[in-house]
């Protein structure tokens, strides 16, 4: 029998790209290869690129590089985002066979010949209008938690953003087809699913640019809670004018979602927003907080910050700063500014030097440790459900309780991707939280 050739992936970026890798995976499995951890020698190796992460291009080289040193004659693909945006960048980086942009990377398998090396990297890249069909995916095998892909795309226009230009129009799952997939993964035994898209909170929306909304996020979250064998559900990330107090209600009253919400502010400042072209302002973020905190007091609240946009004053960053110490929230995840080619902002005045944008993204990290050390103390003498990781780190298993707090036990191997009941009892040097079990057979 002959050798089954080996394909290897590499994910950069968010959880939607780890969904779509782990459904690229499985194409590549149906036809044949065998998945290989990218560490190990391969034929192939497959790149999933990200566009908003800072030094995407400096990642991918080091990244395209390791896979030459682990075999030089194997056939490397660069895929996604970044793949969209700027595919004859990543076509000539040396040892790049193929680059494929948004609709083409779910159709890789058919881009494959004979898997030898090109003189130069071959580009199929869309019009990104064209990407306008929808891909279900969803990644297991790689965590104790699935990610779950119900919708891609945006119709927004922020000013910094290179989305919509690297996966086009918003577009959603079929709600059948999302409990579908979803009933799938529960059956493989895991116990979390975590929603993720573009812009999740506009899922409805249908395909190939038909703008009617067939079910609303409200209907989605309904929907899937009903869905057996599956313990838990985590919203991934949900702009705060879609995120209705419809919404809100039902997940403090539902079964399987948890009290976890991730909603990115990007600024404390209104005039800030409305350079972004953000859809809402600070107030509303505030009432979508207030609101959170008052039907589920205890839900973990994250938020996305940008510093350094054009035309950030320290007045404006200091009002940022201000908003979010005085908001009664978790975490924050901080990104700085950097310009991004064919956006309106890197076009604007008020450009802020590298160095301002460090220190206000400094301040602002610091923040973020003072509000989740204080969320964590909040959180001591409760009881919890946790969800443990299969990993062992230094001796410990690691593990998530529904609302966020990461907490840590001596490593046994049975606690993998098993639900326990558990006290918190106090926080550790390392700044996650120790734990009793109140279910005693442990």
């Amino acid at each position: 029998m002959e050798n089954k050739k080996k394909v290897a992936f590499y994910t950069l970026g968010c959880k939607l790209n780890f969904s779509e890798t782990s459904t690229i995976a499985r194409s590549f499995q149906d036809e044949g290869f065998e998945r290989v951890d990218f560490e190990e020698v391969a034929d192939m190796y497959v790149i999933n690129t990200c566009s908003v992460t800072e030094n995407a291009d400096k990642q991918f080289k080091q990244v395209v590089r390791k896979a030459m040193k682990l075999n030089n004659k194997a056939f490397v693909a660069a895929i996604g985002c970044y793949a969209q945006l700027k595919p004859e960048e990543l076509a000539n980086v040396d040892g790049v066979d193929l680059v494929l942009g948004a609709t083409e990377k779910f159709k890789i398998t058919d881009y494959i010949n004979d898997l030898s090396k090109n003189n130069f990297g071959e580009v199929h890249s869309c019009e990104i209008e064209e990407a306008d069909f929808y891909v279900g995916s969803y990644s297991i095998g790689d965590r104790t938690r699935a990610f779950l892909k119900v919708q891609d795309g945006c119709d927004y226009k922020c000013t910094y953003c290179t989305i919509p230009l690297a996966r086009g129009i918003s577009r959603s799952d079929e709600l059948q087809n999302v409990l579908k997939n979803a009933k799938e993964i529960s059956e493989q035994g895991i116990k979390e699913i975590v929603l993720t898209g573009v812009n999740i909170g506009d899922y409805g929306k249908g395909e190939f640019g038909n703008k009617k909304h067939e079910h609303t996020f409200l209907e989605l979250v309904q929907a899937l809670d009903q869905v057996e064998g599956i313990e838990r559900l985590r919203i991934s990330s949900i702009e705060p004018n879609l995120l209705k107090n419809e919404t809100i209600e039902f997940v403090s009253k539902s079964r399987t979602f948890v009290p976890h919400f991730h909603i990115p502010l990007q600024s404390g400042s209104n005039e800030i927003l409305k350079l972004m072209k953000r859809r809402y302002l600070r107030e509303v973020y505030t009432e979508r907080v207030n609101k959170i905190r008052e039907v589920m007091p205890d839900a973990c609240i994250g938020v996305d910050v940008i510093v350094g946009f054009p035309g950030e004053t320290d007045e404006h960053f200091l009002e940022t700063y201000h908003f979010l110490n005085d908001l009664d929230i978790s975490y924050l995840h901080v990104f700085t500014y950097s310009e991004r080619d064919n956006t309106e902002a890197a076009e604007m005045e008020g450009v802020v030097p590298n160095n301002v944008r460090a220190k206000r993204s400094k301040m602002l990290r610091g923040l973020s440790v003072k509000k989740r050390r204080a969320f964590y103390e909040s959180q001591i003498g409760t009881n919890r459900t946790v969800l443990f990781e299969a990993e062992n780190k230094e001796g410990y298993i690691h593990g998530f309780t529904e609302n966020y707090v990461r907490v840590k036990t001596p490593w046994n191997p049975e606690l993998a991707n098993t639900l326990h009941e558990i006290n918190l009892t106090k926080i550790d040097e390392d700044g996650s939280v120790r734990l009793e079990f109140l279910n005693v057979e442990v």
